[in-house]
């Protein structure tokens, strides 16, 4: 990876632009919030049931220039003042991550700065680690190393971070990610999309024993996840009840009933990510011992406080950010960036975006050899 950083000591623009989210952010040199901006596309895809990735681009593209603007004046900060800018480079939707990551490119370029490609997954990662972020919940500087959950829409998987670059894969899901389920979930009741806050919503007036619906995987060795049984699972409920007649009361009970079965299978996919983690760091102090849910669906409070009791039986802290900062936004992006610049990490602007990046290939000082973003 080509080193084109400098010292870090200014703030550090970050862009975001994997899916259907437009924002930017800026970010001191110590991590203390400048400025912060999120465009939702909701009302553009709601008609469809879900993303449309040329829809998300060309929002994107309309909305980018003028967010960007919008921070740096915020911020009351000028192009001159930027020490470095960062921007989501993948995994995601590659419409949009041309988008971002060529405008980041194009502004680096012009103002001559060092550019850093943020894999999208690692600055899920990393934001626990922005300071002062989880206050009371996680030590004041979260230190390396520690448990990884990331629950997304695209994404189900536990992994051990071991450092900025350095990350283990302990499982992850072999089919539906929990997001994913959850909307498929909510379009079989006949929620409105984004499904997961609104099925978390019904799931409130209903009764979670009410459907006894399968939990995949349940007390099965290691890490992995698997949401398509209870998919179907519940698609078979729904089939029972004429097309469009579903009671909304039945509803809320199915709801719930989902709900309660995918708490209870991340619950014990944790304990398990748990005691592979203590395994695998049998010395780290018990004190140190940290746990941190990140992604959209770890907004979801049934989730969080299931998985803090998990975390609190087996000696480890939960930490999970602000909800704000749990779906995706240009914060942690811009933060990712600061934790590689001050490796000395940046990327030239030949990288390319790419639409699928594990986490655990990623390259990073000191860390385990691996690919980085591809070139053009």
């Amino acid at each position: 990876m080509q080193d084109r950083s400098r010292d870090p000591s200014g703030p550090v623009l970050g862009i975001e632009t994997s899916c259907d989210e437009t924002a930017a952010a800026i970010l001191d040199a110590d991590g203390r919030i400048l400025a912060e901006a999120v465009l939702s596309q909701l009302a553009e895809h709601a008609s469809f049931g879900g993303v449309v990735p040329e829809i998300a681009a060309r929002a994107h593209l309309a909305h980018l220039p003028e967010m960007v603007g919008s921070v740096l004046r915020e911020a009351g900060l000028r192009w001159s003042d930027l020490a470095a800018v960062a921007a989501s480079a993948g995994p995601g939707l590659i419409g949009g991550l041309i988008v971002g990551s060529g405008f980041a490119k194009g502004a680096a370029l012009a103002r001559g700065l060092p550019f850093v490609a943020v894999n999208h997954l690692e600055a899920h990662a990393l934001t626990a680690r922005l300071p002062g972020l989880l206050g009371d919940a996680a030590p004041a500087s979260v230190a390396f190393p520690y448990l990884l959950l990331l629950i997304s829409g695209g994404h189900c998987q536990c992994v051990a971070v071991e450092g900025v670059g350095r990350y283990h894969r302990l499982g992850g899901t072999v089919d539906d990610a929990v997001g994913e389920a959850f909307d498929k979930a909510a379009k079989l009741l006949g929620l409105p999309w984004p499904g997961g806050p609104a099925l978390e919503r019904l799931a409130a007036a209903g009764d979670p024993a009410r459907y006894p619906l399968p939990r995949p995987m349940l007390g099965r060795a290691g890490c992995d996840f698997s949401f398509s049984g209870l998919k179907t699972a519940l698609a078979q409920r729904v089939a029972a009840f004429p097309p469009g007649a579903l009671p909304r009361d039945e509803a809320a009970d199915l709801a719930a009933s989902f709900q309660a079965a995918v708490v209870a299978v991340l619950a014990d996919r944790l304990s398990h990510a748990l005691a592979a983690f203590a395994a695998r760091h049998p010395a780290l102090p018990a004190g140190r011992r940290l746990a941190v849910a990140a992604g959209g669906v770890a907004a979801n409070g049934a989730i969080r406080a299931a998985l803090a009791d998990v975390a609190q039986a087996a000696g480890f802290t939960l930490a999970v950010p602000p909800v704000r900062l749990c779906t995706d936004n240009a914060v942690m992006v811009a933060w990712a960036g600061i934790e590689r610049l001050r490796l000395g990490l940046a990327d030239p602007l030949e990288t390319a975006p790419r639409p699928r990046w594990p986490l655990e290939t990623l390259s990073g000082a000191g860390g385990p050899g691996g690919s980085p973003p591809e070139a053009a």
